[in-house]
């Protein structure tokens, strides 16, 4: 794992589930879109399949992270979300990975090793289009003392997103249904978060009208990243956002490479 100044180098590996990563940034069942009873009606249920159990989900979670310098009791949270939200997903379509070996190192293995990576503490991070909780519940269970805002526009992913980090116990996680651009007209994030939510162009144009009110943008891809950036160049230009840091790290049993974007801000400005 490295992280390096942006050079072009060739495409990786997909991050191989990218509509549930996180929700879709504008859905069709967003507030102020439809009635909130038409909108629960589009959200398609997921495999009807039984969840595994929390321990086979455990066992997947020290597979995942060997290696990894990682406390137990984190490890037993994220088996205890992912059984909820293998459960839930039965019901409302929240991710297309099933496997629990996948599970555990596509969603949270990937997802924590933000908080390798950034300097969270303190600071406050919005996840756009959090989907099933990712990165928004991996994030905050790892670093207790950085301020999350799950984020999404589909009401039934909030529910469940909220539901989990009741049962949970987090306390330093918010849930809103809404819109990023909506969020951030009255509220400032440190790092907004875009976890397999559209391209990098759409990304930065997602946040062009609330630009000043983001410190860092952090996108997680796979391996269109380079050809997304090239294509991204001149309209993250144009809205005053900068590539700083590329950030690439492997996946265990041959499931990918993978790589955490950081674009600053206009709102990074005299920081």
């Amino acid at each position: 794992m490295h992280s390096q100044p942006f050079e072009d180098s060739a495409p990786r590996e997909d991050l191989g589930d990218e509509p549930s990563g996180g929700g879709d940034v504008e859905p069709s069942d967003s507030p102020g879109d439809a009635a909130e009873g038409q909108a629960e009606e589009d959200v398609p249920a997921g495999p009807d399949v039984p969840a595994p159990s929390v321990d086979e989900l455990r066992a997947a979670m020290d597979w995942a992270f060997s290696g990894e310098e990682v406390e137990a009791s984190l490890l037993d949270i994220y088996a205890q979300h992912a059984h909820m939200l293998l459960d839930e997903n039965r019901r409302v379509n929240l991710t297309a990975i099933l496997d629990p070996k996948e599970v555990a190192a596509k969603h949270y293995l990937d997802s924590w090793r933000i908080t390798q990576f950034l300097p969270l503490f303190g600071h406050t991070v919005v996840d756009v289009g959090t989907g099933g909780g990712f990165p928004a519940v991996p994030v905050a269970a790892a670093e207790p003392m950085a301020r999350v805002t799950a984020l999404d526009s589909t009401k039934k992913k909030v529910d469940f997103v909220q539901r989990s980090v009741d049962e949970l116990g987090l306390k330093n996680v918010q849930v809103h249904w809404g819109r990023a651009e909506d969020f951030l007209q009255t509220e400032r994030a440190d790092f907004a978060i875009f976890r397999a939510v559209s391209s990098v162009r759409e990304n930065v144009r997602t946040l062009r009208k609330v630009k000043q009110s983001v410190r860092d943008v952090v996108m997680l891809k796979g391996k269109s990243w380079s050809r997304e950036v090239r294509a991204a160049e001149r309209e993250a230009e144009r809205l005053g956002f900068r590539l700083d840091t590329v950030w690439e790290h492997s996946l265990p049993g041959e499931m990918g490479e993978h790589v955490i974007l950081v674009y600053q801000a206009p709102g990074s400005l005299g920081r």
